[in-house]
């Protein structure tokens, strides 16, 4: 167990370990990169899953379960998706004690299964959309790994999808794009930039990876969700067809997309501090906890206990009834990101109130027992709104222009953030600024903003404004 949490300015990178880690999201395992995720990290999980899975449900998605391996045979139907993932795929050789006639992949991704059974249960254009989501893990042998951010194993959710027509399937991708960003932004109070990957940035075997990225604390960019569009490649090369309207044989169109426990990382260095943990009510694993204060005397653990199982009935309420000093009971649950400490005392019952904190601010608000229900959501909204706020005004006091590649090389040195520069859309101007100022395109925006005539890299004309920042 971490004794104290570094400070953040200090040395960002062992914050983050000691957050992980004193905040019991997860513990290291045996297996380098695979991490145990415990109780207080897998619920964040499940809330942002039960969350997800919800709107996926309302948009039509239907849950399914593909194999964990997949036969190399399989795998390298699609060359360019194998030749994107080949560095990082692990291999079984060995089943019982016996060679296996075939590598088995443990899977990276899944769009090789998904279409090996789309090509027996397509047939018509009435089969049409086929609309798949996965819930797992998958493995992917990273070099360098980090709690959440990057291992060798984590859990996802990768949808797979199926359509008549090219537009309809571009509209799924674009749509599911924004079911992450519309998350990201009002559930976990972390802005994005919405956009789309370069043709080097994006997705092995795609035609277009959109993207929404967020900044953290320390200015780096993190890829929070991708959706990606196939075309018909993979229909293709897994010859799955259906009778169209006119009779012909066609091939559908592809989409995928995906969320990881990544994220999670990703809420702890956009809003944490150097207290702990600052989580959004929506995923919170406690929205409220209740601290008696003075709790011998008497009526007090009764009066706690009643408030707490009123507060049940709406939100996700922990009574710390134990013998620790409040004192310790507030530094815990800041440590652990409660968004709101409700404490209630011999005083507070007696004038029929109770003291509301919320995370983001330490401001103690007395409210009265009646209509707390109303005031504990309201003060949950609040705790939003304020995380969001500081989250976009950081990002935006740390995202600066640059018109050539000098100042892109003097920004990357002396300020963390995003750079926003214009592009001529040739990818060796791309890898020219990646090598010289160790910058990476995080996204080609939606919004767009004209800030020159020429590229920053090159000076040839440019009419693309990107996104371009150090990465996690």
């Amino acid at each position: 167990m971490v004794e104290a949490i570094t400070p953040m300015e200090r040395d960002f990178t062992q914050w983050y370990t000691d957050i992980v880690k004193k905040a019991e999201l997860m513990d290291y395992t045996s297996v380098r990169g695979c991490m145990v995720i415990e109780p207080y990290g897998w619920a964040i999980w499940e809330n942002i899953r039960n969350f997800l899975d919800a709107r996926f449900k309302e948009l039509g998605h239907e849950n399914v379960s593909m194999p964990l391996f997949i036969p190399e045979s399989l795998l390298n139907k699609e060359k360019d998706h194998i030749k994107g993932f080949a560095p990082e795929v692990a291999w079984v050789t060995m089943g019982g004690g016996e060679k296996l006639p075939e590598r088995l992949c443990v899977r990276p991704t899944s769009e090789t299964l998904f279409c090996e059974h789309y090509a027996r249960v397509i047939h018509s254009y009435r089969d049409l959309p086929k609309l798949y989501n996965q819930w797992c893990s998958v493995v992917r042998w990273e070099k360098t790994t980090r709690p959440f951010l990057r291992s060798v194993e984590f859990h996802w959710q990768e949808g797979h999808t199926m359509h008549e027509t090219a537009e309809e399937a571009v509209a799924e991708t674009e749509r599911m794009l924004k079911v992450y960003a519309d998350f990201c932004e009002n559930q976990l109070a972390m802005p994005v930039i919405k956009g789309r990957k370069t043709e080097s940035e994006k997705f092995a075997g795609a035609e277009a990876t959109y993207t929404i990225e967020a900044m953290m604390y320390d200015g780096k960019a993190l890829q929070a969700g991708t959706s990606h569009y196939f075309g018909d490649g993979f229909a293709k090369a897994f010859d799955v067809t259906f009778q169209g309207r006119d009779n012909s044989l066609r091939h559908p169109f592809q989409t995928s997309w995906g969320m990881s426990t990544r994220i999670i990382g990703g809420i702890i260095m956009t809003h944490g501090d150097d207290d702990g943990l600052v989580l959004p009510p929506a995923v919170a694993p406690v929205q409220v906890v209740v601290v008696p204060v003075a709790q011998h005397k008497p009526g007090v653990l009764e009066k706690a206990n009643e408030v707490a199982a009123r507060l049940r009935k709406r939100f996700r309420v922990k009574l710390d009834d134990s013998d620790q000093t409040p004192g310790w009971k507030f530094a815990q649950y800041e440590m652990k990101g409660v968004p709101l400490r409700l404490e209630i005392g011999p005083k507070d019952i007696a004038k029929d109130q109770c003291v509301l904190v919320r995370r983001t601010d330490r401001q103690k608000i007395f409210t009265p027992l009646g209509g707390l229900e109303d005031a504990v959501a309201e003060q949950l909204e609040t705790v939003r709104r304020q995380m969001y706020g500081r989250a976009l005004e950081r990002r935006e006091s740390m995202t600066y222009e640059a018109r050539t590649l000098e100042e892109m090389k003097e920004l990357a040195d002396a300020k963390p953030g995003l750079v926003k520069a214009m592009w001529c859309g040739d990818p060796a101007c791309e890898a020219k600024i990646k090598e010289a100022a160790g910058l990476s395109s995080r996204c080609i925006p939606f919004e767009q903003e004209h800030l020159s005539d020429t590229c920053a890299c090159c000076g040839r004309p440019a009419d693309q404004m990107v996104y371009w920042g150090k990465a996690y």
